[in-house]
């Protein structure tokens, strides 16, 4: 199976600039490289943060553009979207019982989790509530043994990076008590970060990525606000075969023309 994770695209109004760059510039170039190269992938995900500031016009062209992927695609909110205003301009997006953007799905023989991690009484921080909690539980309970590949906004442990932990997911212990009881989560796919990691928690592998927009400064000591950089925006091509879980990040706007180097016969490089 493949399957394409991409995150972060925070539009606003359609040719208003952000941080000196055009998201919506941004986020066409990776619809359209997307669909050139990987018409073949099972679905997409989004996940979060489609809008900077949660402005209807940033909704609307996010459905537009999305439109044009020849695949399935799946999106959650993030801290800088607005419940109402999401679901407004993407009435197709599915809600649980309780109005929250989080759905799940099975493909082959995986089920695939995304959960609504927005709280706006948190600011940029993340949670989860009793609600969302046992939600989380019933579809990790109706997977059963087959693997589970959970999706969300927010990290739901510490990274790393001060400025980020401070707004990671809120309270994360109930977070962590559902997921181990469950046994059967394989992977979390998270935004939120702009950035590229990846590691292992709790037994669990987990990944994020660039986003379509601006990137976030790898800065190890300093708390408060983020930093932002020009670093390249990137989407993850993920390959699942049985166990193995493959990630490849692609930078979609980087010149990637082949190289001719001068080499002795034969040779091989890398």
């Amino acid at each position: 199976m493949k399957f394409i994770h991409l995150t972060d695209p925070h539009l606003v109004s359609p040719g208003e600039p952000l941080h000196g760059l055009d998201p919506a510039a941004r986020l066409e170039a990776c619809v359209s490289v997307i669909a050139a190269r990987h018409a073949d992938a099972s679905f997409c995900v989004l996940t979060g943060d489609l809008a900077d500031a949660g402005e209807p016009a940033a909704y609307a062209f996010a459905a537009e553009a999305l439109a044009a992927l020849p695949m399935p695609v799946h999106l959650i909110p993030g801290n800088h979207d607005a419940r109402d205003a999401f679901t407004a301009g993407l009435p197709q997006v599915p809600r649980d019982e309780n109005g929250f953007v989080q759905h799940a799905f099975r493909a082959g023989d995986a089920s695939f989790v995304l959960l609504d991690t927005l709280e706006p009484t948190r600011g940029s921080g993340g949670d989860l509530c009793e609600r969302r909690l046992a939600w989380l539980e019933a579809r990790l309970r109706e997977a059963g043994v087959g693997p589970a590949y959970l999706f969300m906004h927010h990290p739901p442990f510490e990274i790393g990076i001060p400025a980020l932990d401070a707004i990671a997911l809120a309270d994360p212990a109930p977070f962590t008590r559902v997921v181990e009881a469950a046994g059967n989560v394989r992977h979390i796919f998270f935004g939120h970060a702009h950035r590229p990691i990846s590691g292992n928690w709790r037994g669990i592998s987990f990944s994020t990525l660039y986003a379509t927009s601006h990137q976030t400064k790898l800065d190890l000591y300093t708390a408060g606000s983020c930093q932002y950089t020009a670093e390249p925006p990137a989407y993850c091509v993920v390959l699942l075969d049985g166990d193995t879980l493959v990630i490849h990040t692609e930078h979609f706007l980087e010149d990637d023309s082949d190289i001719r180097a001068s080499e002795p016969s034969g040779g091989q490089t890398a």
